[in-house]
Protein backbone atom coordinates (compact mmCIF):
# COMPACT_ATOMS: atom_id res chain seq x y z
CA UNK A 1 0.00 0.00 0.00
CA UNK A 2 1.53 3.31 -1.14
CA UNK A 3 1.31 6.58 0.79
CA UNK A 4 -1.63 7.98 -1.23
CA UNK A 5 -3.63 4.80 -0.64
CA UNK A 6 -2.73 4.76 3.04
CA UNK A 7 -3.95 8.36 3.46
CA UNK A 8 -7.15 7.54 1.52
CA UNK A 9 -7.83 4.53 3.76
CA UNK A 10 -7.55 6.67 6.90
CA UNK A 11 -9.75 9.39 5.37
CA UNK A 12 -12.40 6.87 4.31
CA UNK A 13 -12.47 5.34 7.78
CA UNK A 14 -12.81 8.78 9.38
CA UNK A 15 -15.60 9.87 7.00
CA UNK A 16 -17.53 6.63 7.54
CA UNK A 17 -17.44 7.14 11.31
CA UNK A 18 -18.50 10.80 11.04
CA UNK A 19 -21.36 10.13 8.61
CA UNK A 20 -22.78 7.22 10.62
CA UNK A 21 -22.51 9.32 13.78
CA UNK A 22 -24.62 12.07 12.20
CA UNK A 23 -27.06 9.47 10.81
CA UNK A 24 -27.63 8.09 14.32
CA UNK A 25 -28.09 11.58 15.76
CA UNK A 26 -30.61 12.58 13.14
CA UNK A 27 -32.66 9.39 12.91
CA UNK A 28 -32.53 8.30 16.55
CA UNK A 29 -32.52 11.65 18.35
CA UNK A 30 -33.80 14.10 15.70
CA UNK A 31 -30.66 16.22 16.17
CA UNK A 32 -28.66 18.03 13.48
CA UNK A 33 -25.12 19.01 14.49
CA UNK A 34 -24.11 19.96 10.96
CA UNK A 35 -25.97 21.45 7.99
CA UNK A 36 -27.28 19.35 5.11
CA UNK A 37 -24.63 20.99 2.93
CA UNK A 38 -21.81 19.88 5.25
CA UNK A 39 -23.27 16.38 5.48
CA UNK A 40 -23.56 16.07 1.70
CA UNK A 41 -20.01 17.35 1.30
CA UNK A 42 -18.66 14.60 3.58
CA UNK A 43 -20.72 11.95 1.79
CA UNK A 44 -19.62 13.12 -1.67
CA UNK A 45 -15.99 13.10 -0.57
CA UNK A 46 -16.40 9.52 0.62
CA UNK A 47 -18.03 8.48 -2.67
CA UNK A 48 -15.22 10.05 -4.73
CA UNK A 49 -12.52 8.33 -2.63
CA UNK A 50 -14.26 4.97 -2.99
CA UNK A 51 -14.48 5.45 -6.75
CA UNK A 52 -10.75 6.12 -6.87
CA UNK A 53 -9.95 3.21 -4.51
CA UNK A 54 -12.85 0.74 -5.04
CA UNK A 55 -11.10 -2.03 -3.08
CA UNK A 56 -11.35 0.17 0.03
CA UNK A 57 -15.16 0.28 -0.13
CA UNK A 58 -16.70 -1.94 2.54
CA UNK A 59 -20.14 -3.53 2.70
CA UNK A 60 -21.20 -1.18 5.53
CA UNK A 61 -20.13 2.03 3.80
CA UNK A 62 -22.60 4.93 4.17
CA UNK A 63 -22.23 5.49 0.42
CA UNK A 64 -24.62 2.57 -0.06
CA UNK A 65 -27.32 4.83 1.39
CA UNK A 66 -27.50 6.94 -1.77
CA UNK A 67 -28.57 3.95 -3.87
CA UNK A 68 -27.88 3.64 -7.57
CA UNK A 69 -28.57 -0.07 -8.02
CA UNK A 70 -31.24 -0.93 -10.58
CA UNK A 71 -33.33 -4.00 -9.71
CA UNK A 72 -35.43 -5.35 -12.59
CA UNK A 73 -36.91 -8.20 -10.58
CA UNK A 74 -37.01 -8.84 -6.83
CA UNK A 75 -36.15 -12.34 -5.65
CA UNK A 76 -38.79 -14.08 -3.55
CA UNK A 77 -37.58 -15.78 -0.36
CA UNK A 78 -39.36 -17.84 2.29
CA UNK A 79 -39.81 -16.42 5.79
CA UNK A 80 -38.28 -18.53 8.53
CA UNK A 81 -41.40 -17.73 10.57
CA UNK A 82 -44.66 -16.58 8.92
CA UNK A 83 -45.24 -12.82 8.82
CA UNK A 84 -48.85 -12.56 9.90
CA UNK A 85 -51.04 -9.51 9.49
CA UNK A 86 -52.89 -7.83 12.34
CA UNK A 87 -56.67 -7.98 12.71
CA UNK A 88 -58.78 -4.90 13.34
CA UNK A 89 -61.40 -4.59 16.04
CA UNK A 90 -64.02 -1.92 16.59
CA UNK A 91 -65.97 -3.16 19.60
CA UNK A 92 -65.50 -4.16 23.23
CA UNK A 93 -67.10 -7.55 22.57
CA UNK A 94 -64.38 -8.39 20.02
CA UNK A 95 -61.70 -7.69 22.64
CA UNK A 96 -63.48 -9.76 25.30
CA UNK A 97 -63.87 -12.68 22.89
CA UNK A 98 -60.18 -12.43 22.04
CA UNK A 99 -59.35 -12.57 25.75
CA UNK A 100 -61.51 -15.68 26.18
CA UNK A 101 -59.75 -17.45 23.28
CA UNK A 102 -56.31 -16.61 24.67
CA UNK A 103 -57.16 -17.92 28.15
CA UNK A 104 -58.69 -21.08 26.68
CA UNK A 105 -55.76 -21.84 24.37
CA UNK A 106 -53.09 -21.08 26.97
CA UNK A 107 -55.07 -22.65 29.81
CA UNK A 108 -54.31 -19.60 31.93
CA UNK A 109 -56.72 -17.43 33.88
CA UNK A 110 -54.46 -14.48 34.66
CA UNK A 111 -53.28 -12.88 31.42
CA UNK A 112 -51.59 -9.49 31.14
CA UNK A 113 -51.58 -7.49 27.92
CA UNK A 114 -49.17 -4.86 26.66
CA UNK A 115 -50.64 -2.33 24.24
CA UNK A 116 -48.68 0.09 22.11
CA UNK A 117 -49.29 2.47 19.21
CA UNK A 118 -48.63 1.04 15.75
CA UNK A 119 -46.77 2.80 12.97
CA UNK A 120 -48.85 2.77 9.80
CA UNK A 121 -46.09 1.67 7.48
CA UNK A 122 -44.74 -1.36 5.65
CA UNK A 123 -43.69 -4.54 7.46
CA UNK A 124 -40.05 -5.55 6.94
CA UNK A 125 -38.06 -8.63 7.90
CA UNK A 126 -34.33 -7.88 8.15
CA UNK A 127 -31.95 -10.84 8.09
CA UNK A 128 -28.46 -10.43 9.54
CA UNK A 129 -25.79 -13.07 9.00
CA UNK A 130 -22.49 -12.67 10.83
CA UNK A 131 -23.65 -9.12 11.77
CA UNK A 132 -24.10 -8.11 8.10
CA UNK A 133 -27.52 -7.21 6.65
CA UNK A 134 -28.04 -9.91 3.99
CA UNK A 135 -31.75 -9.78 3.14
CA UNK A 136 -34.67 -7.39 3.62
CA UNK A 137 -38.00 -9.05 2.95
CA UNK A 138 -41.49 -7.65 2.50
CA UNK A 139 -44.40 -9.49 4.14
CA UNK A 140 -45.64 -10.76 0.78
CA UNK A 141 -48.22 -13.50 1.30
CA UNK A 142 -46.96 -14.14 4.82
CA UNK A 143 -45.00 -17.23 3.78
CA UNK A 144 -42.74 -15.62 1.17
CA UNK A 145 -41.66 -12.04 0.59
CA UNK A 146 -39.65 -10.03 -1.94
CA UNK A 147 -36.02 -9.30 -1.12
CA UNK A 148 -35.74 -5.49 -1.47
CA UNK A 149 -32.28 -5.26 0.10
CA UNK A 150 -30.89 -2.57 -2.27
CA UNK A 151 -33.79 -0.25 -1.45
CA UNK A 152 -33.53 -0.92 2.30
CA UNK A 153 -29.83 -0.01 2.18
CA UNK A 154 -31.03 3.57 1.62
CA UNK A 155 -32.86 3.69 4.98
CA UNK A 156 -30.26 5.40 7.17
CA UNK A 157 -31.77 4.28 10.48
CA UNK A 158 -31.17 0.60 9.58
CA UNK A 159 -27.58 -0.52 10.27
CA UNK A 160 -25.89 -2.41 7.45
CA UNK A 161 -23.38 -3.92 9.88
CA UNK A 162 -24.03 -4.51 13.57
CA UNK A 163 -21.35 -3.48 16.05
CA UNK A 164 -22.47 -5.55 19.01
CA UNK A 165 -21.74 -9.24 19.42
CA UNK A 166 -24.85 -11.06 18.21
CA UNK A 167 -25.76 -14.58 17.03
CA UNK A 168 -24.52 -15.59 13.57
CA UNK A 169 -28.11 -15.51 12.34
CA UNK A 170 -30.60 -12.89 13.49
CA UNK A 171 -33.92 -11.63 12.18
CA UNK A 172 -35.40 -8.31 13.22
CA UNK A 173 -38.82 -7.13 12.15
CA UNK A 174 -40.05 -3.61 11.91
CA UNK A 175 -42.20 -1.09 10.15
CA UNK A 176 -40.80 1.13 7.39
CA UNK A 177 -42.50 4.52 7.13
CA UNK A 178 -42.19 8.10 5.94
CA UNK A 179 -42.51 10.72 8.66
CA UNK A 180 -45.03 13.56 8.33
CA UNK A 181 -42.15 16.01 8.00
CA UNK A 182 -40.50 14.07 5.17
CA UNK A 183 -43.84 13.40 3.47
CA UNK A 184 -44.61 17.12 3.45
CA UNK A 185 -41.20 17.87 1.87
CA UNK A 186 -41.77 15.22 -0.81
CA UNK A 187 -45.12 16.73 -1.81
CA UNK A 188 -43.74 20.29 -1.80
CA UNK A 189 -40.98 19.16 -4.17
CA UNK A 190 -43.49 17.35 -6.40
CA UNK A 191 -45.75 20.40 -6.51
CA UNK A 192 -42.84 22.64 -7.53
CA UNK A 193 -42.06 20.20 -10.35
CA UNK A 194 -45.73 20.00 -11.45
CA UNK A 195 -45.98 16.36 -10.40
CA UNK A 196 -49.05 14.77 -8.84
CA UNK A 197 -49.28 15.00 -5.05
CA UNK A 198 -49.13 11.78 -3.03
CA UNK A 199 -52.33 11.07 -1.08
CA UNK A 200 -50.86 9.42 2.03
CA UNK A 201 -47.49 8.48 3.48
CA UNK A 202 -48.24 4.78 3.99
CA UNK A 203 -48.90 4.09 0.30
CA UNK A 204 -45.93 6.28 -0.63
CA UNK A 205 -43.63 4.25 1.61
CA UNK A 206 -44.94 0.98 0.18
CA UNK A 207 -44.55 2.16 -3.41
CA UNK A 208 -41.09 3.57 -2.74
CA UNK A 209 -39.75 0.26 -1.42
CA UNK A 210 -40.77 -1.52 -4.64
CA UNK A 211 -39.15 1.00 -6.99
CA UNK A 212 -36.51 -0.40 -9.34
CA UNK A 213 -34.04 2.48 -8.96
CA UNK A 214 -32.64 2.62 -5.41
CA UNK A 215 -31.24 6.13 -5.96
CA UNK A 216 -34.84 7.38 -6.24
CA UNK A 217 -35.76 5.48 -3.07
CA UNK A 218 -32.98 7.24 -1.16
CA UNK A 219 -34.63 10.60 -1.91
CA UNK A 220 -37.85 9.50 -0.16
CA UNK A 221 -36.06 9.61 3.24
CA UNK A 222 -37.70 6.49 4.69
CA UNK A 223 -37.30 5.49 8.33
CA UNK A 224 -37.87 2.23 10.20
CA UNK A 225 -39.16 1.31 13.66
CA UNK A 226 -38.00 -2.11 14.93
CA UNK A 227 -40.41 -4.03 17.16
CA UNK A 228 -39.21 -7.67 17.34
CA UNK A 229 -36.09 -9.81 17.40
CA UNK A 230 -35.66 -13.48 16.51
CA UNK A 231 -32.46 -15.54 16.70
Amino acid sequence: MNMEEHIAKKKISSLKSEIEYHNRLYYNQDVNEISDFEYDKKLNTLIELEKKFPHLKTINSPSRRVGGTITKKFNSLAHQNPMLSLSNTYSESDIRNFDKRIKKNLKEKNIEYLCELKYDGVALSLIYENRILKHALTRGDGKKGDDIINNVYTIKSIPIKLKSKVPNYMEVRGEAFISKKSFKKINIHRKINNESIFANSRNTASGSLKMQDSSKVSKRNLNCYIYSLNT
